[in-house]
């Protein structure tokens, strides 16, 4: 069985809307939280405080990690331990002030209206390698890591096809 391809994998994520997003403190020190987004295009859009740390902490280094958790098993994985599949991507980030939001339409719908003027939108390009667990494989095959897991180019991704 070959690997998912890039465009399969975008439209994994695209169905998809909670996030891991991870990044380092200008000390050096390890962060990770979970995010709301949505993709347009060949991109990911998140949206955070324009205040916290974490749009702080990204706006002055840039580089991220996003790991989506891809849920499997319909009925079967509430009696079952099926973990979810995984995509994992590292990523450059840019930031925006809330008014892009007018031109991500699904974004700002799970925005509440008061907190859009006090937001940050990070705009999230994929850079180097999708890591993919468990996409596009069958549920037993997950039992098995090394034909799970694969490793596909972002450079083949919506952007080129």
């Amino acid at each position: 069985m070959s690997a998912p391809s890039a465009q399969q994998i975008w439209k994994t994520l695209a169905r998809r809307s909670f996030a891991v997003l991870s990044h380092v403190t200008p000390a050096g020190e390890p962060r990770s939280s979970g995010v709301v987004y949505t993709v347009s295009g060949d991109r990911m859009f998140v949206v955070v405080a324009k205040d916290s740390w974490k749009a702080r902490h990204i706006a002055a280094h840039q580089l991220v990690s996003v790991t989506v958790p891809v849920r499997r098993g319909g009925l079967l994985s509430l009696v079952a331990p099926i973990p979810p599949a995984t995509v994992s991507f590292p990523a450059v980030a840019l930031v925006h002030s809330g008014e892009i939001l007018a031109e991500l339409p699904r974004l700002a719908a799970v925005v509440p209206p008061e907190r859009r003027a006090s937001c940050t939108v990070l705009e999230l390009r994929p850079t180097g390698h999708y890591v993919t667990y468990g996409i596009d494989v069958p549920l037993l095959r997950m039992r098995d890591p090394a034909r799970a897991r694969a490793r596909v180019a972002v450079r083949d991704s919506v952007r080129e096809g």
